[in-house]
């Protein structure tokens, strides 16, 4: 097993909330948020945090009941999320873009006692209550933008009336710090627990000795703080450092991006910046690229789908800065594989986080010789405990210490990792195994091509053959023989798409990732 004894291990008394108040105490001055509305200071924070475990304690709110946090990023997010773990209450970050059926599910399921929720996202969570049986003390609203009822309250007027939290909750390392939903590809989203010391790891294994994330940075997130890479993205890792975050409520669109990355909001250009794959191809697609002299980027960071290498060789290419592309998973809280800032090979994921150990096995559990293809388990201190309420799940994901990923991999010669799918998309052609992602990285290189996405479809004789979905940039052209060929001039020839069909968009999660499953229910109720 990999050894951490370098990174000091939390104390047996630890609360997260209070150790990145503690780390930022010498910094009251300093920019610790920065959102649409103004900025707020490290010392600002950690008055508002402790007012918040105030505030939820005086509403009736018990130590490891649930508050859930439906709500847009922005200055309030961090104070309610550590405010609530500071008082020992365990917040639940949830997605802004699901239905009220989603979040009447997670409330019954997750029992909250409370919510925190935009006001632009209130409707659909009054919605949601009105579909649940499950009742809650109070609703707390970050900018109302409506006339709010008696069950309702502002989130200044929640907090105003109390004073600061004397101290914290008396947590452990292994107490119930957060929840996080899965986004998970069929069924029910489960509820993922974390601990209080899991964030920390990430922080120390990561967001510091990774990534190198310095005191002088400003980072900035495509991906939400609900989102396990966005937290620490934009939360932990800058706070572990006394970063500043630039924290914005819209969606992560190409032109909000450059908005940001150029200083046009607050004044602050990023030196870090978050994103995924598929933010990376439209941006790369859109006509007002700003210019390289433009931005104060130092560092891009990617994750939530594999990076095509040539995705990443044209954004060197543009902008100077190459993309650390990693994977993480929510149930292991953030990155465990990844590339390094200095030290990128593109088409792979890279090597190892220090801390965490990486096993490919095979179908009957063997470990699987370099070059071929094996399910990718892990192990690493920031494992999630468990899921809530859900034992089956539990054991099948979380096996005596290791973590199954549900992805397969390769692993190189020099010690880095090739993604090779999901382990219920790989594909066996001809009895071969072809790796949707593979064929999808090369689609995406044609000039006309913006996204891709394989499956496999049954033929007449039973056999399994690769269909591939692709969406054109606008304005260009290209027909299925193209493609085709394309595919054949790159890769060996069993591998390119039998089939094409070009669509206007491609079925995605909230997180970005492409749902082939969807496209397989689409053909097979088309059979």
């Amino acid at each position: 097993m990999t050894d951490h004894t370098e990174v000091p291990a939390p104390g047996d008394t630890f609360n997260f909330a209070h150790h990145l108040l503690e780390a930022n105490a010498a910094r009251p001055d300093k920019a610790a948020f920065v959102d649409d509305h103004g900025s707020l200071s490290y010392g600002e924070l950690a008055v508002q945090v402790r007012q918040m475990a105030s505030a939820l304690l005086a509403q009736g709110v018990k130590r490891e009941e649930r508050v859930l946090l439906l709500m847009h990023d922005n200055n309030h997010w961090p104070v309610s999320f550590l405010g609530a773990m500071y008082a020992g209450i365990v917040p639940v970050a949830v997605n802004t873009l699901l239905t009220a059926d989603d979040y009447a599910y997670m409330l019954e399921h997750s029992r909250a006692q409370a919510v925190l929720v935009s006001g632009a996202l209130l409707p659909t969570l009054t919605a949601a209550l009105v579909k649940s049986d499950h009742e809650v003390k109070k609703v707390i609203v970050s900018h109302p933008q409506a006339p709010l009822h008696p069950a309702e309250l502002a989130f200044d007027a929640f907090l105003q009336p109390h004073a600061a939290a004397a101290k914290p909750a008396a947590t452990s390392p292994d107490h119930p710090g957060f929840w996080l939903y899965s986004s998970g590809s069929t069924g029910r989203p489960k509820g993922t627990v974390h601990s209080h010391g899991n964030p920390y790891w990430t922080a120390e294994l990561y967001g510091k000795r990774v990534l190198g994330l310095r005191e002088d940075d400003v980072c900035f997130s495509a991906a939400k703080l609900f989102f396990a890479y966005g937290l620490g993205n934009a939360l932990s890792f800058p706070m572990a450092v006394g970063a500043t975050t630039l924290l914005m409520a819209e969606r992560p669109t190409p032109e909000a991006t450059f908005k940001r990355w150029t200083g046009s909001v607050a004044g602050l250009k990023p030196t870090v910046f978050y994103g995924a794959p598929t933010g990376f191809a439209g941006m790369l697609a859109h006509p007002a690229l700003p210019a390289r002299d433009a931005l104060a980027l130092r560092l891009v960071s990617s994750a939530g789908e594999a990076l095509p290498a040539e995705l990443g060789e044209r954004f060197k290419a543009q902008f100077g800065v190459d993309i650390v592309d990693g994977i993480g998973s929510t149930e292991m809280l953030h990155i465990f594989l990844s590339n390094r800032p200095e030290r990128v090979r593109y088409g792979t994921t890279g090597w190892p986080v220090p801390g965490y150990d990486i096993e490919l096995r095979g179908d009957e559990g063997q470990a699987v010789p370099d070059g071929e293809p094996g399910d990718l388990y892990i192990h690493g201190p920031s494992a999630a405990m468990m899921y809530w309420g859900n034992r089956e799940k539990t054991r099948d994901t979380f096996q005596g210490g290791w973590t199954k990923s549900g992805d397969k991999y390769i692993r190189n010669s020099d010690g880095s990792y090739t993604y090779g799918g999901r382990s219920d998309d790989m594909l066996k052609v001809s009895g071969i195994y072809v790796s949707p992602f593979e064929v999808e990285a090369t689609l995406v290189q044609h000039p006309a091509v913006l996204e891709a996405a394989v499956i496999g479809v049954t033929d007449a004789d039973g056999l399994t053959k690769t269909k591939a979905f692709v969406v054109l940039i606008n304005g260009q052209s290209a027909d299925e023989a193209t493609l085709k060929n394309f595919v054949k001039d790159k890769l060996a020839p069993y591998k390119y798409p039998r089939q094409i069909a070009f669509v206007k968009d491609l079925p995605k999660t909230a997180t970005g990732k492409i749902q082939r499953f969807k496209l397989r229910e689409q053909e097979a109720g088309s059979a």
